[in-house]
C-alpha cells in the first residue's frame, strides 16, 4: 500500500481546508421581516356642512327675530304718524316727532342686525379658513406618512428579499482542536450518507481520505462513486481476497511489523500474551531481516517447532529457509520452554497473511483509499483483518514527522486527511486507543464508527480531543443516553435539536437503496466503471488537487442517490417570507434514550463543546440552494427585531439583511428566484455566491465575499473606513460564476 503524500492544501489556511463536515445543521439566521406596512389611506375631505350652515343661519334669525318685530312696528308707527296728521288727529309737530323717533329708535335696530349679519358671514369665512388648514394639515401628515411607509416598504422589501435568500442548512464541521471523531449508533444508510459528506470534504480540498469498512455491506458504494465521477480514481482492497496486492504493513520497522503481527494474532482470540508474540515475531525479524515477508516469517515459526534433524524437505514454508537461517533462528529464539506451543499458535494464527504483499502492484498514491472485508468471511475474519489494517495505520500515523516548529511554536497541523474505521466495534480495545493516541498527536482525523455502545466509546464522551456523535440506536439508548446526560456540559438549545422534515423523509426515501450492491461491483470497480474517463470526458486520476465547488454540487446531484432524491424534495425547504415559524416542518427532540431510539437514519446528535446540535449528514443537502459551507458561528446574527414592517430597527435591519444576501455564506451558495439584491447591495444578483467562497474561521463570523467590508459594517462588527480612501484593485479579477447548475 502506498505512503501518504503530502496534502496538496497543506499551505491553505485552516478556514479554508482542514474542514471536516458531518453533515448540516437547519437554522433560520434572519429572523422573518413580518407583514408588509400598510399603506396609509387619506382620510374624508371634510367641508362645511349645509345642514350646518341652515342651523347657524336659523340660529340667527331666531335671535334676531325680535329685532326684526320691533322694526316692523316701529315701521308701521312710523306710517301712521302720516296718516294721522292727514286726518288732523295728530298734529304736525307730534306726527313729525313721531316719525323722528322712530327713525331715531329704528337706527340702532338696523346696525344690529346689519352686525349681526356681518358677524354671521365672518363666522362662515373663518370655519371654511379652518377647514381648508385641517385639510393642508392632512395632506401634509399623510403625505410624511407616505414617505415613512415608502421608507419602511424599501427596507421590508430588502429584509423580505435577504430572508427568502438567506442560507437555512448551515454546515456542521469538527471543532478545531479536536482529533477524533466517535459515532456511536446509526444504520448502514446513515454511516452512507456519512461517509459521503465527509469525503465531500476530501475532495472539495484534495485531501486523503483512507476508509477500513469492517461491515461487510456497502456503505462505500455512493462515495465511490461520487470519487468516480469527480474523475477521481479510489483504490480499492477487499480482504482477504486482495492481501496480495495490499503493502499495508510491509514497509516498516521490525519493531513496527512485530506489533502489527502479533496485534493481528491476538484479534483472533487465541493468544493472551501479545507481548511475548512481539517479542518472538522481533527476534525473528531480526534475525532474517527487517523486511521480510510474512512468509519467511511463518517459515521461521515453523523451524521452531521442527527438530533440527528434520529435514522436512516437503515444507514448503520450511524451504524457504536456508539451513543457516534455521539455526540461527532456533539459536535465537528457543531459549524458551514453551516456545513451540506458542510458536505453533502463533503460525496458525499468521497464515492467512501469509500472501501480504506478494504480488503488489505499482504502488503509485491515491487520494481515496478503501480497505473493506469480505462479508462472506464471518465476523471472524473481518475483526483479525481489520485489527491488522487498522495497527499498520496507527504505526503510519504514529511514524509521520511532527509539524515544523514557527517561532519557537509547533504550528497545529492541518487536518486535511481522514481515517474512517466502520464497525470499529470490532476491534480490540487496544487498538482503538493506539489509533485515537495516532491522531491526537499526527494530522490525520480519525473517525471511528460503532454499531453498538460499547465501552472504549462511552468512556471518551468526556474527553476534550474526541467528539462524541450519536446516531439512531436499538438496543443500546439507555446507555448512550445516560453517557450523553454525563457528557452535555452545556444546557441545550430546542432550536438546535430540531429534526427538520427533510430530514425524516430523505432517510425514509432513500432506506437501503444506497446499500444495494450491483454484481459488478462487488467483484471489481473496474467492471462498474470500465471505461477511464467520466462523462464529461476527463481522464480517471489517483487523486485531484482539488474539485470546483459547482462542479461537485452537480456531481452529488446526479451521481449519488443521496443527491436525486434531495433535489425531488426541495421544495420541502421553501417557506414564504412571512412565515412566523423559524423553522417551518421542524419537531423538537430530546436527549432521552426514546428520542435517541426515533433518530432518522441520516441524524446525529453532535456532541459540540458549545452544546448538542442535531445535524443531518444527508450528502444531498449540498444541491439545496438554501444550503452553505458556512457555520452557524461563521454568521453573525444583527440581534435586531424582524418585525420590519411594524416599526423599530427596521432600518438595521434591512441593511444588514441586504449585506448577508448580497454577499454569500459559502462555496455553494446560490440565489433562488425573487431573491434578487436590493438597491445598494454589493453582491451578485440574486445573492449567489461565486466558486469556493467560503467563510474562514480564522476570522470569525466573518461573512466572506467580494467585498467582505460592506458585510461587516452591515453587521455593525467592523471599524469604519474612510469612504475617500478607495482599495486598489489588488489581483485578477474574480473567476467567472457558471450559471448553468
Amino acid at each position: 500500500m502506498p505512503t501518504a503524500r503530502s496534502s496538496a492544501a497543506a499551505s491553505t489556511p485552516r478556514g479554508e481546508a482542514g474542514r471536516t463536515y458531518l453533515g448540516w445543521r437547519h437554522r433560520i439566521v434572519l429572523p422573518p421581516p413580518g407583514p408588509a406596512p400598510r399603506r396609509p389611506a387619506p382620510a374624508d375631505a371634510r367641508t362645511l356642512s349645509q345642514e350646518w350652515v341652515a342651523g347657524q343661519l336659523d340660529s340667527e334669525a331666531e335671535t334676531n327675530r325680535p329685532l326684526y318685530f320691533a322694526l316692523g312696528g316701529l315701521g308701521l308707527f312710523a306710517l301712521l304718524c302720516p296718516l294721522l296728521w292727514t286726518l288732523r288727529i295728530l298734529p304736525g309737530s307730534l306726527a313729525l316727532g313721531g316719525v323722528c323717533a322712530c327713525a331715531a329708535i329704528a337706527a340702532p335696530v338696523v346696525f344690529a342686525l346689519l352686525q349681526s349679519r356681518q358677524v354671521m358671514a365672518t363666522r362662515l369665512e373663518r370655519a371654511e379658513a379652518r377647514l381648508a388648514e385641517e385639510r393642508a394639515e392632512r395632506e401634509r401628515a399623510l403625505h410624511e406618512q407616505q414617505r415613512e411607509h415608502a421608507r419602511r416598504y424599501t427596507e421590508w422589501q430588502a429584509a423580505a428579499r435577504a430572508f427568502e435568500a438567506q442560507p437555512r442548512w448551515y454546515g456542521v464541521t469538527v471543532p478545531a482542536g479536536v482529533s477524533s471523531v466517535l459515532v456511536v449508533g446509526g444504520r448502514e444508510a446513515g454511516w452512507s450518507a456519512l461517509l459521503t459528506t465527509i469525503g465531500i470534504s476530501r475532495l472539495r480540498e484534495g485531501g486523503d481520505l483512507t476508509v477500513v469498512d469492517l461491515t461487510g455491506r456497502s456503505v462505500t458504494s455512493e462515495l465511490v462513486r461520487l470519487a468516480r465521477r469527480c474523475a477521481v480514481g479510489p483504490r480499492r482492497w477487499v480482504l482477504p481476497a486482495d492481501l496480495p496486492r495490499m503493502t499495508l504493513g510491509t514497509n516498516l520497522d521490525a519493531g513496527q511489523r512485530a506489533r502489527i503481527l502479533s496485534a493481528a494474532a491476538a484479534a483472533s482470540g487465541g493468544l493472551e500474551d501479545a507481548d511475548a508474540d512481539e517479542t518472538l515475531l522481533l527476534r525473528l525479524l531480526e534475525v532474517l531481516g527487517p523486511d521480510v515477508g510474512v512468509a519467511r516469517l511463518i517459515g521461521g515459526l515453523r523451524a521452531l517447532v521442527t527438530p533440527e534433524d528434520d529435514t522436512a524437505e516437503d515444507d514448503t514454508a520450511l524451504a524457504l529457509l536456508t539451513e543457516a537461517e534455521r539455526a540461527r533462528v532456533r539459536e535465537r529464539c528457543a531459549d524458551d520452554p514453551g516456545i513451540r506451543e506458542r510458536a505453533w499458535t502463533l503460525e496458525d494464527r499468521l497464515s492467512p497473511f501469509e500472501a501480504v504483499g506478494t504480488r503488489a502492484d505499482d504502488g503509485a498514491y491515491a487520494q481515496v483509499k478503501i480497505i473493506s472485508t469480505d462479508r462472506a468471511s464471518g465476523e471472524g475474519a473481518a475483526r483479525v483483518y481489520g485489527t491488522y489494517a487498522v495497527a499498520a495505520l496507527s504505526e503510519l500515523l504514529e511514524a509521520r514527522a511532527p509539524e515544523p516548529a514557527v517561532g519557537g511554536r509547533a504550528v497545529r497541523p492541518r487536518r486535511t486527511r481522514s481515517l474512517v474505521v466502520c464497525g470499529a466495534e470490532t476491534l480490540p480495545t487496544e487498538e482503538v486507543d493506539q489509533v485515537l493516541a495516532a491522531a491526537s498527536e499526527g494530522d490525520v482525523e480519525v473517525v471511528l464508527l460503532f454499531r453498538t455502545a460499547v465501552p472504549a466509546a462511552l468512556e471518551r464522551f468526556s474527553d476534550p480531543a474526541c467528539l462524541p456523535v450519536v446516531m439512531g440506536l436499538d438496543d443500546d439508548a439507555e446507555e448512550v443516553a445516560r453517557a450523553v446526560e454525563a457528557a452535555v456540559s452545556a444546557e441545550a438549545d430546542p432550536r438546535d435539536l430540531e429534526v427538520h422534515r427533510l430530514t425524516e423523509v430523505i432517510g425514509a426515501a432513500v432506506g437501503g437503496t444506497v446499500l444495494e450492491p450491483s454484481e459488478d461491483e462487488e467483484e471489481d470497480d473496474d467492471l462498474l466503471f470500465p471505461s477511464p474517463h467520466t462523462e464529461s470526458g476527463a481522464l480517471i486520476r489517483n487523486a485531484a488537487a482539488s474539485i470546483v465547488p459547482l462542479d461537485l454540487v452537480r456531481h452529488v446531484r446526479s451521481t449519488t442517490a443521496w443527491g436525486r432524491v434531495t433535489s425531488q424534495a426541495a421544495e420541502i425547504d421553501t417557506p414564504g417570507p412571512n412565515d412566523e415559524e423559524e423553522a417551518p416542518g421542524a419537531r423538537s427532540r430530546g436527549l432521552d434514550a426514546r428520542a435517541l431510539r426515533g433518530l432518522p437514519s441520516t441524524a446525529a446528535l453532535v456532541l459540540t463543546p458549545g452544546g448538542p446540535i442535531l445535524a443531518d449528514t444527508n450528502p444531498g443537502i449540498l444541491t439545496l440552494s438554501t444550503a452553505t459551507l458556512a457555520t452557524v458561528d461563521d454568521t453573525r446574527n444583527t440581534g435586531t427585531s424582524g418585525n420590519v414592517g411594524s416599526g423599530g430597527g427596521a432600518g438595521a435591519t434591512a441593511r444588514a439583511s441586504a449585506s448577508r444576501s448580497g454577499t454569500g455564506n459559502g462555496g455553494f451558495r446560490r440565489g433562488r428566484a425573487g431573491g434578487s439584491e436590493p438597491s445598494g447591495g454589493t453582491g451578485t444578483p440574486g445573492g449567489a455566491a461565486g466558486p469556493d467562497r467560503t467563510v474562514r474561521d480564522d476570522t470569525p463570523g466573518a461573512t466572506s465575499g467580494d467585498d467582505g467590508n460592506d458585510a461587516a459594517e452591515a453587521f455593525g462588527t467592523a471599524g469604519r473606513t474612510d469612504p475617500e480612501k478607495v482599495p486598489p484593485n489588488l489581483g485578477p479579477p474574480p473567476e467567472r460564476l457558471d450559471w448553468r447548475v
